[in-house]
């Protein structure tokens, strides 16, 4: 199955890719702090699951949001932040 095709529900201790959070946060329509971010990610994932993205390997959830924050994933609005597909890297 290929990425773009496999669900994103995940075992725990296994590791995700940071295209699935985005792609999260788009098919949510939500607009997120950091904290409520990071409480959807540990309970979609779960709290042990491990974040990598192409250039960063085996993050915490609050590392990977930082992380995201960093390279200007997130649109900021008045009410939190919200990412788009076109953040998202297609590699």
């Amino acid at each position: 199955m290929s990425d773009s095709a496999r669900p994103l529900e995940v075992v725990a201790n296994e590791s995700v890719h940071g295209h699935d959070i985005m792609q999260m946060m788009v098919e949510s329509g939500k607009r997120y702090t950091k904290e409520s971010l990071r409480a959807e990610i540990v309970e979609k994932f779960g709290e042990q699951t491990r974040y990598h993205t192409c250039s960063k390997q085996d993050m915490t959830a609050d590392e990977l949001i930082a992380f995201l924050d960093t390279k200007g994933k997130f649109n900021e609005t008045s009410e939190g932040f919200t990412t788009a597909p076109e953040n998202i890297c297609e590699h």
